[in-house]
């Protein structure tokens, strides 16, 4: 297993997990302002976000890419967006059903690239740039519902756009899965 410093980010972003996970758990006697541990929540997540865009910037700028990486940084990213959803949803700041098309799609997705590459065809379900777009909302959304208190009675402004932006987000995730399966499908028919 190959270590330098894109790794040890991607590394750096599976260990905040637990860490950005326990927040959610933190009795409320201990910070009575809720806000407070939203705050931290957002900035845990956010930090992981930009170690996704900045390991890969990195390993590729110092030509430091390896099989190992390769495989970690999508682990890593997975990992992080499926906590959020399900914390979301457990908390009531974001619907079940966004959360399942996008765990759903990565799964579905995760599958056929492993198919793929299987076939010697990974090149044909690349990363385009539809998926960044999708990640680009997917992570605004989550950030936004993280610094959003639960709706009680009247949803707030926060929640309201994280959930605007977790549709669009989820209409770019459905887009995105099938123009990988129509991807696919070409090196099926070739």
């Amino acid at each position: 297993m190959p270590w330098n410093f894109p790794i040890l980010l991607t590394w750096l972003r599976i260990l905040i997990i637990p860490i950005f996970t326990l927040l959610f758990y933190l009795p409320t006697d201990w910070i009575s302002n809720r806000q407070i541990i939203n705050w931290l929540a957002a900035s845990f997540f956010a930090a992981a976000a930009i170690t996704d865009w900045f390991d890969g910037y990195l390993a590729r700028r110092w030509e430091q890419t390896s099989n190992f990486g390769a495989f970690l940084d999508p682990v890593a990213d997975k990992l992080m967006v499926a906590v959020a959803l399900i914390l979301l949803v457990a908390t009531g700041r974001t619907y079940a059903i966004f959360a399942m098309i996008i765990i759903g799609r990565e799964i579905t997705i995760s599958a056929l690239r492993e198919w793929m590459a299987q076939l010697g065809k990974r090149n044909s379900v690349a990363v385009a740039k539809l998926g960044k777009l999708k990640t680009a909302a997917q992570m605004a959304a989550i950030f936004l519902l993280l610094l959003a208190s639960p709706p009680l009675a009247e949803p707030n402004l926060l929640w309201k756009l994280g959930n605007i932006l977790m549709l669009i987000a989820c209409i770019l995730t459905i887009w995105s899965m099938l123009y990988y399966l129509k991807m696919a499908t070409k090196e099926f028919k070739s």
